[in-house]
């Protein structure tokens, strides 16, 4: 499982220039699912994600948490995230697990962000075309992977 997690001021993702989704403060989170993915990745990247102390104390050290900091999660599926780009100049997309299995775990892993958290969690549409726009907060970004 691989993530792009970025602290924003504020996100949003459309669908047909809709808006399926949308937070103030908080996180933006572009997941991927790898072929051998399961529960213990999803476990993990949960817990990595919520405890993750990035967000300003009021000294302007990261040092508060999501729920600590009252920020919310916009969580968008990338299989792209698995591309392989190494060799040849298109890339190799092997290593994503397969869409009905992505999906799956896709669901599951909001479920779990869900369950262990206050914060307001939000999200794209699986497998669709979708608008993001967001406005980084420091910047802060993260490569997660497990």
């Amino acid at each position: 499982m691989k993530a792009v997690l970025q602290r924003v001021s504020r996100a949003e993702v459309r669908v047909g220039g809709e808006a399926v989704g949308r937070i103030g403060r908080g996180l933006l989170l572009l997941v991927g699912f790898g072929r051998d993915d399961d529960m213990d990745q999803i476990t993990w990247m949960a817990d990595k994600v919520l405890g993750l102390r990035i967000f300003a104390d009021d000294e302007g050290k990261m040092n508060r948490s999501l729920a600590e900091a009252a920020g919310d999660l916009l969580v968008v599926s990338q299989f792209t995230l698995y591309g392989d780009a190494s060799k040849g100049r298109r890339p190799s997309f092997v290593a994503a697990a397969a869409p009905e299995e992505a999906e799956a775990l896709y669901q599951r892993f909001v479920a779990e962000l869900r369950g262990r958290s206050q914060c307001d969690v939000e999200t794209g549409v699986f497998g669709a075309m979708m608008d993001v726009d967001s406005v980084n907060d420091g910047p802060v970004t993260l490569l997660l992977e497990r």
